[in-house]
């Protein structure tokens, strides 16, 4: 008889409850675009609206993408959704921020700013799914 255990392989461990794994560049990248998108939703309501209303909409339009994204595409979500239902809602957010770029007369960088979001996004969406 042989003194060696009898050992099957496992899969390997996940990260302890409470934590995660490390932010890699890409996670970087996407909260560069999450901030850039807010920051240019507050810059699109501050100019482009006439007096009164340059207050409500420069505050309005990122309080309610910071909202929306908390509530469905967060890390820490408050509502669990299926993994493309939170890819619409980002993706609705960098809509929305380059839209307000072209609309801010800067095609160009809401051009940019969309394929470098997006690819971020769809890079991300993938690791999350494996």
């Amino acid at each position: 008889m042989s003194d060696t255990p009898n050992v099957t392989p496992s899969k390997p461990a996940e990260p302890a409850p409470g934590t995660r794994a490390p932010l890699s560049a890409v996670d970087l990248v996407a909260f560069v675009c999450e901030l850039f998108a807010f920051g240019t939703l507050a810059l699109w309501g501050f100019t482009m609206w006439p007096f009164p209303w340059n207050i409500v909409v420069g505050i309005a339009a990122p309080v309610f993408a910071v909202l929306a994204w908390a509530l469905f595409v967060s890390p820490r979500a408050v509502f669990a959704v299926h993994p493309f239902v939170r890819a619409i809602v980002e993706l609705l957010v960098y809509v929305s921020a380059t839209i307000a770029w072209w609309s801010m007369g800067n095609a160009w960088i809401g051009l940019a700013f969309g394929l470098v979001a997006v690819t971020a996004g769809v890079i991300a969406g993938r690791r999350r799914l494996s």
